[in-house]
C-alpha cells in the first residue's frame, strides 16, 4: 500500500512537470510570454482550492450533523472527530497532488494552444471541411443538425450543455478527490483529466485548425444568439489581439478544432464513472452529457466530426493510460490506496 501510495503522489505530477517544462522551453525558444489563463469562473490557481474546500465542506457537514444527531455528542467533539477521519495526511496528500498536477498541465495546456500560431501556421481545415462532406455525403454535419433539431429549444439547451462543462470539469475533479473513499479513484481521474490536457495539445499541433465556426461562420447565421455566441466572439477577439502582439495583452489564444477536449474530458468523465460502477443515475447522466456535448460541439460550429472522434480517441486511451499511472491496473492494481474502513462513517 505504502508503495501505491507514493505513486499516486509521485507519477502523476513528474509527467505534470514534464509537460510545464515542455511549456517553459516553447516559451523561451520563441520568445512568447507566459500567461495565466483567467476562465469566466476566475483564475484557476483560484478557484480550484475553492473548490475543493467547498467539496470538503460537502462532505463534513452532513456527516457530523449525522452523527450528532445519533450520538447526542458535543459538536466540537464530533467536528474534530469526523475531521481526523475524513482529512487524513493521506487523503490532503493525494487531494493536492491532484489538484496541483491538474494546474500545471492546465496551465502548460492554455499556454501552448497560445503559441500554436507561431510554431505552426499551417491550417487544416480545407481538408477536415471536405472530410466532414465524405462522412455526410455532401451536406455539412452543422446544416443537418440545425434541420433535424431545429434553432430554437434545441440552441438553448445544446449552448446550456456546452457552458456547464467550464464548472464541471474543477468540480467533479474536486469531488473526485474528495468524496471517494477509495484515494486511487480519485488519483486515476485527476491523472485522467491531465492527459486528456496533454494529448490534446499534442493533437492540436499535428493537425492545425480553427472549426467550421471561423471558417464557414455563414453556416450558422440562422442560430440564436447565446451564451456560446458570446464565447465565439470572444475567443477570436483573443486571437486578433494576440496574433497582433503576444507581448502587449494579457490574453491568450484559445482556438483549435482537432481534437474536441469538450468530447475528451466528458467522455473520460463517463467512462471512468462507468468503470467504477458508480450509481446508475450518475452513469447514464454522464452518458447523456457526453452526447449532447458532442452535438453541441458540430452543431454550434466548434469541431468537424472527425475532431469527435479524436475527442473519444483522446478520452479512452487518458483513461486507460492514468488507470496504469496509478495502480488501478498493472503491477499495483492490488494495492489500492483506501482509508480504513473502521473511520469512515456512511450517511
Amino acid at each position: 500500500m505504502q508503495a501505491a501510495w507514493k505513486r499516486l503522489l509521485g507519477v502523476t505530477l513528474l509527467v505534470a512537470l514534464a509537460f510545464g517544462g515542455l511549456m517553459l522551453v516553447t516559451a523561451l525558444t520563441q520568445d512568447l510570454p507566459l500567461r495565466d489563463p483567467d476562465g469566466l469562473l476566475g483564475p484557476s490557481y483560484v478557484r480550484l482550492p475553492l473548490i475543493a474546500v467547498g467539496m470538503m465542506l460537502a462532505d463534513l457537514v452532513p456527516r457530523v450533523g449525522l452523527r450528532v444527531w445519533r450520538t447526542r455528542r458535543p459538536l466540537g467533539r464530533v467536528v474534530r472527530e469526523v475531521s481526523r477521519e475524513r482529512l487524513s495526511g493521506r487523503r490532503v496528500a493525494v487531494a493536492a497532488a491532484g489538484l496541483g498536477s491538474f494546474y500545471i498541465c492546465y496551465v502548460a495546456y492554455r499556454n501552448l494552444k497560445s503559441f500554436l500560431p507561431f510554431v505552426n501556421q499551417d491550417l487544416y481545415d480545407r481538408w477536415l471541411v471536405r472530410s466532414d462532406l465524405w462522412f455526410t455525403g455532401g451536406t455539412q454535419p452543422g446544416d443537418l443538425l440545425h434541420d433535424l433539431l431545429g434553432t430554437g429549444v434545441s440552441a438553448d439547451l445544446l449552448s446550456f450543455t456546452y457552458m456547464i462543462f467550464l464548472p464541471f470539469v474543477p468540480a467533479s475533479l474536486a469531488a473526485a478527490l474528495v468524496w471517494s473513499d477509495d484515494l486511487s479513484r480519485g488519483a486515476w481521474y485527476a491523472s485522467a483529466l491531465s492527459l486528456n490536457w496533454i494529448f490534446g495539445t499534442l493533437s492540436y499541433y499535428a493537425l492545425p485548425s480553427l472549426g467550421p465556426i471561423y471558417v464557414e461562420q455563414y453556416r450558422f447565421f440562422d442560430l440564436p444568439t447565446t451564451a456560446v455566441t458570446g464565447l465565439q466572439d470572444s475567443l477570436w477577439r483573443n486571437r486578433v489581439e494576440v496574433l497582433t502582439d503576444p507581448h502587449a495583452t494579457e490574453s491568450v489564444h484559445g482556438i483549435a478544432a482537432f481534437a474536441s477536449l469538450h468530447t475528451s474530458i466528458v467522455f473520460t468523465a463517463a467512462l471512468v464513472a462507468t468503470l467504477c460502477r458508480m450509481p446508475s443515475l450518475v452513469r447514464w447522466g454522464m452518458w447523456v452529457f457526453f452526447v449532447l456535448t458532442a452535438l453541441a460541439t458540430v452543431y454550434f460550429g466548434w469541431h468537424y466530426l472527425l475532431d469527435v472522434v479524436a475527442g473519444v480517441v483522446v478520452g479512452g486511451g487518458s483513461v486507460w493510460l492514468a488507470a496504469y499511472m496509478t495502480g488501478r491496473v498493472g503491477p499495483l492494481s492490488r494495492s489500492r490506496v483506501r482509508e480504513p474502513r473502521a473511520e469512515v462513517v456512511t450517511v
